[in-house]
């Protein structure tokens, strides 16, 4: 195996990456990876990334948006600086020895590994994430875990640990790619990268996930009592022990949540468990009981009508209703 070359360091050479894209991967996840990469080329005064597109078979990689990605075969890819991984759905069924096989030839060469949304999965199944912090998607962090114990896992939205990276989803992604411009060329220079997509996040690996799609109307203490919360949806905190682990007073955490997102933390924290309790009736088969138990519910019928309120239709019905897993 050739020595890990570390890629996150000051670099004018262009970064030769490889973009492996698989089958039924989401559209903003590729996008994600590649146009952090084409608007610091088009910004940079050299190239600052050269890639390729790589397929696990000499097929085109077809998106869940039916767009179809033409790339050189796994098999016949000899090296790069940085192999991307991307995946979405069906993972069992990518994860052939041939592509585990594949990945382990190219990380031998002591290329930086890195996987987006299910690519992490993969990374990991091949044994290339043994003894580093990864992440996932939250919806399948604990089963990540529970499968692959030698590996760290973390909640964050995207994790660095020496030559591995992972993303938990597309914008995750986008901070990872913009992390590595910032490492090559510049915060400077990542800023205005960023700037061209309107995107104002920072790229800090460590920032935890969050399953609610509002985070600009958080202030920072609310958006603290948002982690704790969503941290233990399966025994909720009275407000007062919340408020204490923030080091404030429940009135001041009440005022917060009225003020920025109109509501109290009581909503919100029920509003947070019955999110996740639709989550585990449309993507899981777990019994209707094991779901009001892991969302802080003690009765079957007090869980019912928080649900029919909350959703419009009963766990059941709506369980009934589900034809398809619903898609992150």
């Amino acid at each position: 195996m050739k020595s890990a070359k570390n890629i996150l360091q000051p670099e004018h050479r262009a970064l030769k990456t490889a973009v492996l894209v698989l089958d039924e991967c989401n559209t903003l996840s590729f996008a994600s990876a590649v146009d952090p990469m084409r608007a610091a080329n088009r910004l940079a005064d050299r190239p600052a990334f050269d890639w390729d597109y790589v397929t696990a078979t000499p097929e085109p990689a077809m998106l869940t948006s039916a767009l179809q990605v033409p790339g050189i075969p796994l098999a016949r890819l000899d090296h790069c600086d940085l192999m991307i991984v991307i995946a979405g759905f069906n993972l069992v069924r990518h994860a052939t020895p041939s592509l585990l096989a594949g990945l382990r030839r190219i990380a031998n060469t002591g290329a930086t590994m890195a996987g987006i949304d299910g690519g992490p999965w993969l990374l990991a199944e091949a044994g290339l994430l043994d003894g580093h912090a990864a992440t996932t998607h939250w919806e399948d962090l604990e089963t990540f875990a529970s499968r692959f114990p030698e590996v760290d896992v973390r909640p964050d939205r995207f994790t660095v640990s020496g030559n591995r990276l992972t993303s938990g989803g597309a914008i995750p992604a986008v901070e990872m790619m913009l992390h590595i411009i910032a490492a090559r060329h510049g915060a400077g220079f990542a800023a205005r990268v960023s700037g061209l997509f309107l995107y104002e996040g920072a790229p800090e690996p460590g920032r935890p996930q969050s399953r609610t799609g509002a985070p600009h109307r958080h202030s920072a203490l609310t958006a603290r009592a948002n982690v704790i919360m969503q941290a233990a949806l399966d025994e909720p905190l009275p407000l007062a022990e919340i408020a204490k682990a923030l080091g404030t007073s429940p009135r001041t955490l009440q005022q917060q949540f009225r003020l920025r997102l109109n509501t109290t933390p009581q909503d919100h924290y029920l509003q947070l468990r019955l999110a996740e309790a639709r989550r585990l009736v449309t993507d899981t088969d777990m019994p209707l009981m094991d779901v009001a138990q892991a969302t802080g519910f003690t009765s079957q019928s007090s869980f019912a009508r928080a649900f029919r309120t909350a959703h419009g239709q009963s766990a059941r019905d709506l369980r009934q209703d589900r034809t398809q897993p619903t898609h992150h």
